[in-house]
C-alpha cells in the first residue's frame, strides 16, 4: 500500500517523499489508518520494520488537524534509552520539516536548563526517558496535564530496565481522555496488565512476532573462549564489510576489545552506559558518517539504533535469549537491504543456540575457521540409522536362499501364541528352610532360670583412713 492512499496533510506528504518513502511497511499499513481514525493501538513488531513512522505520522496529522489555542505540550513519546529518544526526535523533525510543529528531547546525562526551557515553553512534542521526565515533574517544571497523544515505545525494554513504576506515574500525570499507542516486542504478564490499564479498546497489530528479518543471513562460528579475539580479527580481515556492529556482554569487555581492534589499525568506537552523553553521541555520529568502521557496544544499542548501511552484526558474546538475539541482528538487513549476522559460540552456549533455533524455526548454519573450532562441540552428536545398500541387501538374500532359509520357510513359520492357563494355582506353603524364625516372646525370656554358677559381682567398700581409723587402733 502506498502513502498516497492515506489522507495525510499535503505538508506531511512532501516530507514523506523527501524521505524517500513510497510503499508502507506492514506495521505502517495496519497501524496508521486505525490511528488516524482515533483508535488506540497495541502493536507488536520486530525491530527495523518502520515502527517509528507508524506513530509519528498520526501524531503530526492530529496536531495539524487540531491547532492549539495556546502553546502547551500536546504529545508525549516515552522511550527507554537516550539513543532511541534521539532517533525518534530525528524522525519527528524529518517528517515534520514543512510544518510549524516543534519537538524536544528530555533525558539524563545532560543539563536541565535547555530541557526546562522547552518544557516551560510548551513544545508540541516531547520525546523523553522516564527518569529525567519525572525529575522535571517533581520540580514543577513539566506540566503533562494537556497531553492529548501518548506513545509508549519499546515497553518491554522499559520493563526490563525497571522503568515500569515510573511509566505508571507518568501515565497518572496525563489526562484520562487521550489517545494512546503502546509498542512492544514481547508481552509478559506484567506488561499485559499495563496495556489494559492505559489503553481503551485498542486495535491489536502484530507483525513478525519473535522472528528475524528475512534479509539477514545467520552463521555460527565455534571457538574457544580465549580465542574469540583472534577469530574476530580474522573475520574482519576476510569479510568485505562497510560498517560492523560488534556486541559484547559487559562494558569492561567492550572497552578492552575496542583497544585491541584499534591496535590492529581499524577505526573503532565504543558505546555503553558508562560513557557520557557527549561521548555516546560522538560515537554514533561518527559511525553513521563513516568516520568509524566498527562500533563495539553492549545491549544498549540492540534496540532503537537506526544506522543505515550496517553490513555485519557480530555477536562476540551470544545474547541471553532468543528475543535479544533478534533485536541485535535487527540492526542489519534494514529497509529491505541484506546483511550478515555472525555469532561466536562456545560449547557452553548449547542451550541458548537451541532456544534461538527453536524461535527462528530452523537450525543455524555452522562455519569452522581453521583450527579455531577444534574441540568445540556446540551440538550433541546425533546417531544416524545405518542403512544397507541395495547390493548388500541382494547379497544377503542370496545367501539366505542357499542356506535353505528362503521366503517359503519364512512364510510358513508362524509364531504360536502362548495359551493362558485356566486352572487355579494352588498356594504352596514355604518350606521350613525358608520360613523365618519366630521371635521369642518377652515372657518366655523372663521365665528362663538363671544358672546357679553365675557369679554376682561383689560390691567394693572403701577403706577407712584418717583419724577414725587411728582412734579405733
Amino acid at each position: 500500500m502506498k502513502f498516497t492512499k492515506l489522507d495525510l496533510d499535503e505538508r506531511l506528504m512532501r516530507a514523506v517523499k523527501a524521505s524517500g518513502f513510497t510503499e508502507m511497511t506492514p506495521i505502517q499499513e495496519q497501524a496508521i489508518p486505525q490511528a488516524l481514525k482515533g483508535r488506540d493501538i497495541l502493536g507488536t513488531a520486530q525491530t527495523g520494520t518502520g515502527k517509528t513512522a507508524a506513530f509519528v505520522l498520526p501524531i503530526l496529522q492530529y496536531l495539524l488537524d487540531n491547532p492549539p489555542k495556546r502553546s502547551k505540550t500536546r504529545a508525549l513519546i516515552v522511550t527507554p534509552t537516550r539513543e532511541l529518544a534521539e532517533q525518534v526526535h530525528e524522525a519527528v523533525e524529518r517528517l515534520g520539516q514543512f510544518t510549524p510543529i516543534k519537538a524536544a528531547t528530555v533525558y539524563g546525562g545532560v543539563g536541565f536548563d535547555t530541557q526546562k526551557r522547552a518544557l516551560r515553553k510548551g513544545t508540541d512534542i516531547i520525546v523523553a526517558c522516564p527518569g529525567r521526565l519525572l525529575d522535571h515533574v517533581r520540580r514543577g517544571q513539566a506540566d503533562l496535564g494537556h497531553v492529548e497523544f501518548l506513545v509508549l515505545d519499546e515497553a518491554d525494554r522499559m520493563l526490563d530496565m525497571g522503568f515500569l513504576p515510573d511509566v505508571r506515574r507518568i501515565v497518572e500525570e496525563t489526562p484520562k481522555q487521550r489517545r494512546t499507542m503502546l509498542f512492544s516486542a514481547t508481552f509478559p504478564s506484567e506488561l499485559d496488565r499495563l496495556a489494559k490499564e492505559v489503553l481503551h479498546k485498542p486495535e491489536r497489530v502484530e507483525i513478525g512476532v519473535a522472528a528475524p528479518a528475512e534479509t539477514v543471513d545467520h552463521w555460527l562460528y565455534p571457538v574457544q573462549q580465549q580465542e574469540k579475539t583472534p577469530l574476530l580479527l580474522r573475520l574482519l580481515e576476510t569479510h568485505e564489510h562497510e560498517s560492523v556492529l560488534v556486541f559484547t556482554r559487559t562494558k569492561r569487555r567492550a572497552d578492552r576489545l575496542t583497544k585491541q581492534v584499534k591496535r590492529e589499525g581499524y577505526k573503532a568506537a565504543v558505546l555503553h552506559s558508562d560513557r557520557s552523553q557527549g561521548q555516546r553521541q560522538r560515537a554514533l555520529d561518527g559511525f553513521r558518517d563513516g568516520k568509524y568502521q566498527i562500533l563495539i557496544a553492549t545491549d544498549i544499542a540492540a534496540r532503537g539504533l537506526d544506522v543505515q548501511g550496517i553490513s555485519h552484526v557480530i555477536n562476540y558474546d551470544i545474547p541471553a535469549g532468543a528475543d535479544d538475539y533478534i533485536h541485535r541482528i535487527g540492526r542489519t538487513g534494514r529497509a529491505e537491504r541484506t546483511g550478515d549476522a555472525l555469532t561466536l559460540v562456545t560449547a557452553d552456549d548449547r542451550g541458548t543456540i537451541r532456544d534461538i533455533e527453536r524461535c527462528i524455526g530452523e537450525p543455524l548454519p555452522v562455519r569452522e575457521v581453521d583450527d579455531f573450532a577444534e574441540g568445540v562441540k556446540i551440538r550433541a552428536p546425533r546417531k544416524l540409522p545405518q542403512r544397507k545398500s541395495a547390493a548388500s541387501r541382494r547379497k544377503a538374500h542370496e545367501l539366505k536362499k542357499r542356506s535353505g532359509n528362503g521366503e517359503a520357510d519364512t512364510k510358513e513359520a508362524r509364531r504360536i501364541p502362548r495359551k493362558k492357563t485356566t486352572t487355579p494355582i494352588e498356594k504352596t506353603t514355604p518350606s521350613k528352610r525358608t520360613r523365618r524364625p519366630r521371635k521369642k516372646k518377652a515372657a518366655e525370656k523372663a521365665a528362663k532360670p538363671v544358672p546357679d554358677d553365675r557369679r554376682i559381682p561383689r560390691r567394693r567398700t572403701r577403706k577407712k583412713t584418717g583419724r577414725k581409723q587411728k582412734a579405733q587402733a
